[in-house]
């Protein structure tokens, strides 16, 4: 298949693309490389596979309509990844355009765009942020009253109500999936980036956001992207939502710390917390994800969210003494 890859140099997106390709289809990436090219450069600096025509790369801003319909018109997609977003909550928190501007209008442009171009599949990545705050209650992929909390949880949402309407409107097939915390090689921001991070400057003592005991389900990039390709090998007319996510208990704030200072050999830590029972407005402390709709497909995660946490740090720690 040709697939076009929106946001394919991010975090999750580029191990996508690594999959995608490995598995023989042609992958074109488009992303605005907000986070540079790392996650893509082996491909890049591939000449072989460049100059095969099995995979082309696209620096474009998605949310510009031209652009999107500009890269329908010059290959023939047949099917669509959007993993194109505003990924740091925290910094959509501060600035409400990123995730209006990121999230929604590129979902907005590509769905335009596959219109246009009568293209009928869509796999789309959200998030367990469109829940918003619903502490106690198990969230299943019909859990109503959903209020998120958050502007990404909000442009999320927007998105997934707009991608409803035009698999109605185009008979599309669309693939849903809405996970949590996504963590593992080539991690560029999130909890686990930032202690590492604080760690290096002051080996003797670290800032916790709020108490330390929030906490959430962390899943390993390349657990989901397994999930992803498994769950969109035969498009079906209409649309699937997936609550994505590992099995078991989530992993809490100090938990992540005690492993992050245990990989990294340190002794005599101090965690020193800011207070609060969360990090950030917008963060939602904790919540409970029923995952048995997509365990029933088959697929299931091969790490717990502590294991997805400690690889997580080892990969870090190994990317670290290669540089």
């Amino acid at each position: 298949m040709n697939i076009l890859v929106a946001g394919g140099a991010g975090f999750i997106g580029g191990h996508l693309v690594d999959s995608l390709l490995a598995s023989g289809h042609t992958v074109v990436v488009a992303d605005k490389l907000i986070f540079g090219d790392k996650n893509i450069k082996h491909l890049l600096s591939d000449e072989k596979l460049m100059a095969s025509g099995k995979f082309k790369f696209y620096n474009v801003e998605l949310a510009d309509q031209d652009n999107v319909d500009k890269i329908f018109a010059k290959n023939s997609i047949d099917a669509v990844y959007h993993m194109a977003a505003n990924s740091d909550i925290q910094k959509g928190g501060r600035e409400p355009s990123i995730d209006f501007n990121d999230t929604f209008l590129t979902t907005r442009a590509i769905l335009e765009g596959m219109r246009k171009a009568d293209v009928k599949n869509l796999f789309f990545a959200s998030t367990s942020a469109v829940y918003g705050e619903m502490l106690d209650v198990e969230l299943t992929e019909t859990t109503g009253g959903v209020k998120p909390v958050s502007y990404y949880g909000g442009a999320k949402l927007a998105s997934e109500a707009v991608i409803s309407s035009y698999v109605s409107m185009c008979d599309m097939s669309a693939v849903v999936f809405r996970f949590p915390n996504v963590i593992g090689p080539r991690l560029t921001h999130g909890v686990i980036f930032d202690f590492i991070r604080k760690l290096q400057n002051n080996p003797h003592e670290l800032e916790i956001l709020g108490d330390g005991t929030q906490c959430k389900p962390y899943i390993y990039v390349l657990d989901l992207v397994e999930a992803i390709v498994k769950l969109t090998e035969n498009w079906q007319q209409g649309e699937e939502v997936y609550n994505l996510s590992v099995k078991g208990e989530g992993t809490a704030v100090t938990r992540i710390a005690e492993i992050v200072v245990e990989v990294l050999g340190l002794r005599d830590v101090e965690f020193k917390y800011t207070g609060g029972d969360r990090g950030w407005k917008g963060d939602v402390p904790r919540f409970k994800y029923n995952i048995s709709k997509v365990l029933s497909t088959g697929w299931e995660p091969k790490h717990t969210s502590d294991e997805a946490v400690r690889q997580t740090v080892k990969d870090a720690v190994a990317a670290m003494k290669e540089m």
